[in-house]
């Protein structure tokens, strides 16, 4: 475990997949072609925490969506790649949008289209419930699933890492 806060103390960057990541993988389509997707709340305070201890965030993709735009609009997440599958070229467009590099990047994935850019990633993350693949390639597994609090189990990992955990949740204890 060392070596991965060790890992988690150097990033600057943090980027998510979204289906099966930052939602259980479930996509509900209506009758009318509207695409509607649940994301955990938790996941996402933690996001904002980790934002305001100093660490950037980024979503990289596969599906186009304007509910994963509106989310990541209202958690304040600027670094938006989606409809990409091929997602090392975004990767490479982020770091140097970011000014960060790869080895400052943690990506957390689920899915065998994660691994290229988790195998270039400083920190790649699988979630709990990733695909065995994923699993093996990752230098952390998180302790919850997809769309069920791994968003915030890496957040909290980052910021415990990096001393500012206690910081940010001193703010719900006064």
């Amino acid at each position: 475990m060392q070596d991965i806060l060790e890992k988690a103390a150097r990033i600057r960057l943090v980027i998510f997949d979204v289906d099966g990541v930052l939602t259980d993988g479930s996509l509900f389509i209506g009758d009318d072609g509207q695409e509607y997707k649940a994301f955990y709340s938790r996941d996402g305070h933690g996001m904002k925490m980790l934002q305001a201890s100093g660490v950037e965030i980024g979503i990289i993709t596969g599906r186009t969506s304007e509910v994963v735009r509106l989310r990541m609009e209202s958690l304040g997440i600027r670094h938006v790649y989606q409809g990409r599958m091929e997602k090392l070229p975004a990767f490479e467009d982020l770091l140097a949008a970011s000014g960060v590099l790869a080895e400052e990047v943690a990506y957390v994935g689920d899915d065998i289209m994660d691994l290229p850019v988790m195998r270039r990633a400083g920190l790649a993350v699988a979630v709990q419930d990733a695909h065995a693949l994923v699993k093996k390639h990752s230098h952390w597994i998180t302790p919850n699933p997809g769309g069920r609090g791994a968003g915030r189990d890496i957040c909290e990992l980052v910021m415990e890492a990096q001393g500012t955990l206690d910081t940010q949740l001193a703010h719900y204890l006064r």
